[in-house]
């Protein structure tokens, strides 16, 4: 796997939640893939995984394809983001896919989309992002 910005950074409690894990990246493209662990912890009574659950994973996997693309310089904070729940999510591996579709100055736009094992589209989302420099954000 092509090594990333993501390889120096420790991973956040929310991350940790999620089971986030990097699968792949294309860096130059500002495309990122990720898996997920759908628990069953985060299903509604119906048995699938509440669509807050699927919003927070398609929130960490927009971000750090800005992370990525910019090679460790911007953090992101969303300005707004709109979901499209396609399928009912089951617990178990949940694919996430993003890609920056312009990286302004101050602005980011991503795409993202959330997918089942067997390739079912689960959700898709689009996000603004507000940019900061990571030399400026405080830990």
């Amino acid at each position: 796997m092509v090594k990333t910005a993501l390889d120096d950074f420790p991973r956040p409690p929310c991350a940790e939640l999620l089971g986030w894990r990097l699968l792949d990246a294309r860096p130059q493209d500002g495309w990122i893939r990720l898996a997920f662990d759908g628990k069953p912890e985060f299903c509604n009574p119906a048995g699938f995984i509440q669509g807050g659950m699927l919003s927070a994973m398609l929130d960490d996997t927009m971000g750090p394809a800005v992370l990525v693309m910019s090679e460790g310089r911007l953090y992101t904070t969303t300005v707004s983001m709109t979901v499209n729940f396609l399928a009912p999510a089951k617990p178990g591996p949940i694919i996430g896919e993003a890609t920056v579709t312009q990286l302004g100055k101050t602005i980011a736009f991503v795409e993202g989309k959330l997918m089942a094992e067997d390739g079912t589209v689960l959700a898709t989302a689009t996000a603004s992002e507000r940019l900061l420099e990571a030399a400026r954000v405080v830990r």
